[in-house]
């Protein structure tokens, strides 16, 4: 498989998160460059969402207090209400995808950081999700990663599930997609693949199945490695 193709089992999408995390981490220390530092100045803004303490974020992520004062400020730089609706992410993701149509895949991982359902997304789940994918363990990488392909948050993973996923994937890609992808070729690849992850054949993948061939599988290991973020 070359570069451009795309497999599931390399875990494509996660890994170009990560780029568009990283990405992210640069846009949003932009708007930050001429901003005076001072933590509680920062605590004092009137804003019409108040985060909760970043002492508390500090300890339910792995960044730090400063990593933290730089996300929100250009959190609240692009979403003054601080909170950032399906729309406003779309927008954000097609910025780092511009050779394919982003906002079908937007859409899923939009849904896997918006915890509460809400139909938004708040800087704490912001980061949060941001965490897991930067500086997360292994297990926690796999069980987001098992989340982004469970849409409906059943539990387990069907062969529909991944299939949208899949094509979103395809979709984004667009032109360096290659060979080019047509919905027979997707449906053959998520049925290879489902055949792997399904090892009890009930027709749909649990947990521990995506858990047991994931960590099984090399490519996914050296995959997870390049998701150190450092701001």
């Amino acid at each position: 498989m070359t570069d451009g193709q795309l497999g599931l089992l390399e875990l494509p999408d996660m890994s170009r998160l990560c780029r568009w995390g990283r990405q992210l981490f640069k846009l949003l220390d932009r708007y930050v460059l001429n901003v005076d530092n001072d933590i509680e100045d920062l605590e004092m803004q009137v804003v019409r969402y108040k985060p909760e303490g970043l002492d508390t974020l500090c300890k339910n992520t792995k960044f730090t207090r400063k990593e933290l004062q730089i996300m929100y400020r250009g959190f609240k730089q692009e979403c003054p209400t601080g909170i950032v609706n399906e729309e406003t992410f779309k927008e954000i993701y097609a910025q780092f995808f511009p050779q394919g149509d982003a906002s079908a895949y937007a859409h899923y991982v939009f849904n896997t950081f918006d915890h509460d359902h809400n139909g938004s997304i708040s800087f704490e789940e912001f980061v949060m999700g941001l965490s897991v994918l930067s500086r997360g363990t292994f297990q926690e990488r796999l069980q987001w990663a098992f989340s982004l392909y469970d849409v409906n948050g059943d539990g387990v993973i069907t062969k529909e599930e991944m299939l949208d996923i899949v094509t979103a994937i395809y979709e984004m890609m667009g032109r360096y997609t290659e060979p080019s992808i047509d919905d027979t070729t997707a449906r053959e690849h998520v049925e290879r693949v489902f055949q792997k992850m399904d090892t009890n054949r009930d027709g749909v993948i649990s947990v521990e199945e995506f858990m047991d061939t994931c960590r099984r599988d090399e490519n996914i290991t050296r995959g997870m490695s390049i998701f150190d973020t450092v701001l």
